[in-house]
C-alpha cells in the first residue's frame, strides 16, 4: 500500500479542493495502520436515463481511490431524486416520478461500472434508509440545521431576495445527503464544486449524529462541447457514455482545441508531463489535431472496445478529411408507397430514417442546414423527395442512412 503522502498526491491531483487534508491524513494513516479500507461516498441523482463525460470526472477520481485499495460506496438516489438538487437553480426544480426515477436508474449501474471496479464498489438506493424514516424521524432531522446556515447558499440567498419561491422541500434536499453520509459512514465524498454547500451540510450532519465528519473532495465541472456552458444532457451540448464510438470520437473532435487540454486534464488517462509537452509541442507550431484524433480514439476505446474506435477513428477520415461517403451505414427500407407520386416529404423522411425524434427537430436541423440527400443540401422543409434506391440521407457530419426500396431489397 501507498504511504500517506503517496495517496494525498494522488488524491489532490486534479481536484479544487480537500476540506480538510488534514483530516484526509489522519484518515488514510488509520487505514494503513487497521488495514480497513476508507469508505468513499458518491451520490447520482437518477435525473436522467444516461451518464455523460462530464460524470465521469469523479467517476474517475472513484477510480484513483479504489486503485489506492480503498471502497466506493456509489448511492443511486432514488429517493432524494424525488426531490431533485436545487444547486445552482434559480427556480424550483420539475419533480419527477417514481416510475421515471427507477427508469433512470436501471442503466445507471451497467454505465459506472466502466470505469469503477465492481469488485471494490457498494451500490445502495438511498431509499432503503431515507424512506424509512418516520415523521419524528424527519422533525428530528430538521432540527439538526438552521434556515439561516441554509439562506448562506448563493442560489437560495439571491431567489430569497429576488422574491422567487423556495419550497420547504428544497431545504431538506441537502438535509437527506446529509443523512445519506450517516447511514453510510461516509469517510471521504466527492462531489462537483457546484456540491460544495451539499457536503459541507453532510459534515455537520455526521457531527450532530455523533459521527467523524467526512472530508470533502471536490472537482471542476466540465464543460460541454459547446466550451462554455457545464455539460448537460438539457444544453444538448453532452457526449454520452452509452453513445456509440462513432457519436463520442466526432463529437470530441469537433470541439475546439482550447478545450481539448481541458477534456486531456479531466478525462485522459495520460500522465501530466506528456500532457504538458503536448501543449508547449502544439504551441511550437505541431498540429493539435494529432492530438485531438488521440483524445477522441482514447475516450471513444474507453467505453466502446478498441475495434470499434480504429473503425470510428477510419471513419472521420475517410468522411471529414478526404470527404468520401462511409462504406458502410445503416439502412432504411421505405415501401413503394411511401415515395411514390411527387416522393417523400423530407421531414418525414427524416424521422423514418430514425436521425430525429420529432417533427420540430427535423424542422430545425433542415434550417440549420444539416440535412443532404446526395451531398445536396436541402432547405425547404416542405420538399419532396422523389428517392431512388442507394440514396444517402445525411444528418450533421457523422449521421448517414442507406435508403432502398423494399421490393428491390
Amino acid at each position: 500500500m501507498k504511504t500517506v503522502e503517496e495517496q494525498i498526491e494522488i488524491i489532490r491531483r486534479g481536484t479544487v479542493q480537500i476540506i480538510p487534508e488534514d483530516d484526509l491524513r489522519q484518515k488514510l494513516r488509520r487505514s494503513i495502520e487497521t488495514g480497513s479500507p476508507l469508505r468513499i461516498k458518491y451520490g447520482a441523482d437518477p435525473s436522467a436515463p444516461d451518464i455523460h463525460l462530464g460524470h465521469t470526472v469523479p467517476l474517475r477520481k472513484l477510480r484513483e481511490f479504489q486503485d489506492l485499495g480503498h471502497l466506493v460506496v456509489f448511492i443511486i438516489g432514488d429517493f432524494t431524486a424525488l426531490v431533485g438538487d436545487p444547486s445552482g437553480k434559480s427556480k424550483t426544480r420539475k419533480r419527477l416520478s417514481s416510475t421515471e426515477i427507477m427508469e433512470n436508474a436501471r442503466t445507471y449501474q451497467e454505465q459506472v461500472f466502466k470505469i469503477l471496479d465492481r469488485e471494490k464498489t457498494e451500490v445502495v438506493y438511498n431509499s432503503s434508509w431515507l424512506s424509512a424514516l418516520s415523521f419524528p424521524d424527519v422533525i428530528d432531522l430538521t432540527s439538526r440545521y438552521t434556515v439561516a446556515r441554509m439562506l448562506e447558499r448563493d442560489d437560495f440567498a439571491n431567489r430569497y431576495k429576488s422574491g422567487k419561491p423556495i419550497s420547504v422541500l428544497e431545504f431538506l434536499y441537502p438535509l437527506m445527503q446529509g443523512y445519506d453520509s450517516v447511514a453510510i459512514k461516509s469517510d471521504v465524498e466527492l462531489g462537483g464544486t457546484d456540491q460544495t454547500f451539499n457536503l459541507l451540510v453532510a459534515r455537520d450532519i455526521q457531527k450532530e449524529y455523533g459521527e467523524t465528519p467526512q472530508v470533502i473532495v471536490t472537482l471542476p465541472l466540465l464543460e460541454g462541447t459547446d466550451g462554455v456552458q457545464k455539460m448537460s444532457k438539457s444544453l444538448g451540448n453532452y457526449i454520452g457514455v452509452s453513445e456509440s464510438a462513432l457519436e463520442i470520437y466526432g463529437k470530441i473532435m469537433s470541439i475546439s482545441d482550447d478545450l481539448m487540454w481541458r477534456y486531456f486534464d479531466l478525462l485522459s488517462g495520460r500522465n501530466r508531463d506528456e500532457i504538458d509537452k503536448a501543449k508547449r509541442d502544439c504551441a511550437s507550431g505541431a498540429n493539435p489535431m494529432i492530438w485531438k484524433k488521440k483524445l477522441a480514439f482514447e475516450i471513444s476505446e474507453c467505453f466502446s472496445s478498441p475495434e470499434a474506435a480504429v473503425a470510428a477513428r477510419e471513419q472521420f477520415e475517410s468522411v471529414h478529411q478526404k470527404k468520401e461517403i462511409p462504406a458502410e451505414m445503416a439502412t432504411v427500407r421505405l415501401d413503394p408507397d411511401e415515395v411514390s407520386g411527387v416522393g417523400i416529404n423530407i421531414v418525414t423522411l427524416l424521422r423514418r430514417a430514425g436521425l430525429v425524434d420529432s417533427n420540430s427537430e427535423a424542422r430545425r436541423k433542415i434550417k440549420e442546414g444539416a440535412v443532404s440527400i446526395n451531398n445536396k443540401k436541402i432547405f425547404e422543409h416542405n420538399a419532396e423527395i422523389a428517392v431512388k434506391d442507394n440514396d444517402i440521407i445525411r444528418l450533421g457530419k457523422r449521421n448517414f442512412r442507406k435508403l432502398v426500396i423494399w421490393q428491390n431489397v
